[in-house]
C-alpha cells in the first residue's frame, strides 16, 4: 500500500472558505508469518562455533548411553520392565527430566545405584550445559582481549617516564609483535 493523501475537511475560518488539510497514512506494515529461517540458522550456526554446546552435548550424550548400558546389565535378568537396552535409554532419559521420579524403574541395588547417580548428575550436567551455552554465548561481547591488551599498552604508554629499562623493552616487543601479527593478519585476507 502507498503513502496515500486523503483530503479532510476543516472548520472554516471565514462564511463560504472551504479548508482542507491533508494528511498523509503511512503504510501499513506487513505481518510476518513465516520465521526468518536463515537467521534461526545463523543464529544456531554461531552458538555452536562460538560456545562449548557440541562438545558438553557429545559427553552428556556418552554418559547418557553408558549408564543406559549399566542399568540394562544390572537389571536385565531380574526386572521384566527393563528388558532391552531400549528401555534402558528410554528410562535414563525420563530419569534425567523427571529426577529419577519415574516409574517402573530399577528394582536391584546396582540398578538404583546406577540409576540415582545418573539421575542426580544428568539433571545437573544436563541444565549445566544450557546454562554454560548461554552465559558463554551473551558473554561473547565482552570477552575481547584485544581491549584488554589495548587498555594495557596505552596505560603503560601514558606512565612511559616510570617505566624501567626491563619494562620498556617488554613494552616495545609487545607492541612490535600485536603490530607485526595485525600486518600479516591483514596481508592473509588480500
Amino acid at each position: 500500500m502507498e503513502n496515500q493523501e486523503t483530503p479532510e475537511q476543516l472548520t472554516p475560518l471565514l462564511r463560504g472558505d472551504k479548508v482542507f488539510r491533508v494528511r498523509r497514512r503511512r503504510p501499513r506494515r506487513r505481518l510476518r508469518i513465516a520465521p526468518d529461517i536463515p537467521g534461526v540458522f545463523r543464529f544456531l550456526r554461531q552458538i555452536a562455533h562460538e560456545t562449548p554446546l557440541i562438545p558438553l552435548m557429545f559427553v552428556l550424550i556418552g554418559l547418557w548411553l553408558l549408564s543406559s548400558w549399566g542399568v540394562y546389565l544390572a537389571e536385565r535378568g531380574a526386572n521384566e520392565q527393563i528388558n532391552s537396552y531400549g528401555y534402558a535409554l528410554w528410562w535414563t532419559f525420563t530419569a534425567m527430566q523427571t529426577q529419577g521420579a519415574n516409574s517402573p524403574g530399577p528394582i536391584t541395588a546396582p540398578g538404583m545405584i546406577i540409576g540415582s547417580i545418573w539421575s542426580i548428575f544428568s539433571t545437573i550436567a544436563f541444565f549445566g550445559v544450557i546454562i554454560a551455552t548461554l552465559y558463554a554465548y551473551f558473554m561473547l561481547p565482552r570477552r575481547r582481549p584485544s581491549r584488554e591488551l589495548i587498555g594495557a599498552l596505552q596505560y603503560n604508554l601514558e606512565q612511559l617516564e616510570n617505566l624501567s629499562v626491563e619494562e620498556l623493552e617488554v613494552l616495545r616487543d609487545t607492541t612490535v609483535r600485536i603490530v607485526d601479527t595485525q600486518i600479516k593478519d591483514l596481508k592473509e585476507k588480500a
